[in-house]
């Protein structure tokens, strides 16, 4: 359907008022942010997104052997890139009312995120000294009349742009870094890295939780029969503060019936180390300690192994539990290799392959344990045995996202 989308987009006119429905559309959404619906318009033309935002993705066709990823990331980099350019200085009305409308970083110091709404987020630019008057309005009219004239004035932009990526895709590549830095946005680039750090989108994390952000994970499991024989984590961690010395980790089964930990061991650049417990009876968990004591914001790679030695059981999914600061939205390069987030790779048993395998993300036991239906876009094609999903959004802390699989009762 993708192939005959581009296609049919080669000879089609772009019109600036489709064009405008579209950032309009893409600014009103409530539930999430607009990067995530550009996706959702490459991977799945029949959704509502596409039907909203083809004009905005069908020019990416351009864009030879890109990922449904790179081609999102290529879009909201032309979108990124043209709200900057608006507005002479900083402290540009039109360009301000662009950043919350399309909830760019950072938002007002006050608050730890853009809200839900337009209008809210709007309302959140009142305070912003100097942009709206002095003293500063009481309602969001002059932040509405700011948007009337800037959304206008992007679409011509972003038309005159699209116009001449869609024949020659060559200047793609340069908005699709622009895309990938405005979304790698972790709680340690701002003064804290707590939930009411100024424009973190990231929920706050648990009072325990480890004082680490992962800008890269990788998850590489391989399967032996209907269970996963050993799985292998490659982890690029930033310290959330001074003093962090290793990583905490507790691998279970993908098993509801059984959560019993494995066994792990240190591949690279850490050692295993027996857990210490604050009083006798409470739950361990292996340590992996670092080479060197990290100081808030340094950076640091690791790899570890966990395996399962009870082979004869039914494994149901590939889980991540993210007990620390949260996961970067998930970049992959031009060849398919992650380059941030969290992504999952599962090497199934050529001589038992699952007769369905789909990604979840923040959903009960249960609701994990239910086949998407047919034209999902969370279904995962299994080809020759060999499944990967990269979570395009930002992972939160105390939520799961992982893979899991649907068994053939015969």
């Amino acid at each position: 359907m993708t192939i005959e989308m581009d296609r049919e987009a080669a000879g089609r006119t772009l019109a600036p008022q489709a064009i405008e429905t579209a950032l309009r559309w893409l600014a009103v959404r409530k539930d999430g942010e607009p990067l995530r619906y550009l996706r959702y318009a490459i991977e799945d033309p029949a959704s509502s997104s596409a039907v909203a935002l083809g004009c905005l993705v069908e020019p990416t066709a351009s864009l030879a052997a890109a990922t449904p990823e790179s081609r999102a990331y290529a879009v909201w980099g032309l979108i990124v890139d043209e709200i900057g350019k608006l507005g002479s200085a900083d402290d540009s009305r039109r360009r301000n009312t662009l950043m919350a409308a399309f909830r760019l970083p950072p938002a007002p110091a006050e608050d730890p995120a853009w809200k839900g709404t337009l209008d809210d987020r709007f309302r959140q630019l009142v305070g912003l000294s100097g942009i709206f008057g002095d003293p500063p309005p009481t309602t969001t009219t002059p932040m509405h009349k700011a948007w009337r004239r800037a959304i206008g004035k992007l679409t011509d932009c972003v038309l005159r742009k699209l116009e001449l990526l869609r024949s020659d895709g060559r200047e793609w590549s340069g908005y699709v870094e622009i895309g990938r830095r405005a979304t790698m946005v972790w709680p340690g680039d701002r003064a804290t890295c707590e939930q009411d750090a100024p424009g973190s989108e990231y929920r706050r994390p648990s009072r325990g939780a480890q004082p680490v952000f992962i800008e890269r994970m990788v998850v590489r499991v391989v399967m032996h029969r209907k269970m996963a024989l050993r799985r292998t984590t490659e982890r690029d961690v930033i310290a959330c503060e001074d003093g962090v010395d290793g990583y905490d980790l507790l691998a279970s089964t993908g098993r509801t019936a059984s959560l019993t930990e494995l066994p792990v061991r240190a591949i690279w650049a850490c050692r295993l180390v027996t857990p210490s417990v604050a009083s006798p009876g409470d739950p361990g968990a292996p340590r992996l300690r670092f080479r060197k004591v990290l100081r808030r914001g340094d950076r640091y790679h690791l790899v570890s192994e966990a395996w399962d030695e009870c082979l004869d059981q039914t494994g149901e999914w590939i889980n991540v539990d993210v007990d620390h600061h949260g996961i970067a939205p998930g970049t992959l390069d031009e060849a398919g290799k992650p380059t941030a987030g969290l992504s999952v790779q599962v090497t199934f048993d050529r001589e038992c392959l699952p007769e369905a395998c789909w990604w979840y993300a923040e959903q009960t036991d249960l609701e994990r344990r239910r086949r998407p239906p047919a034209g999902d876009p969370h279904l995962l094609e299994i080809d020759d045995g060999f499944v990967q999903h990269t979570f395009v959004d930002r992972c939160q802390p105390r939520e799961n996202y992982g893979v899991a699989f649907r068994w053939s009762r015969v």
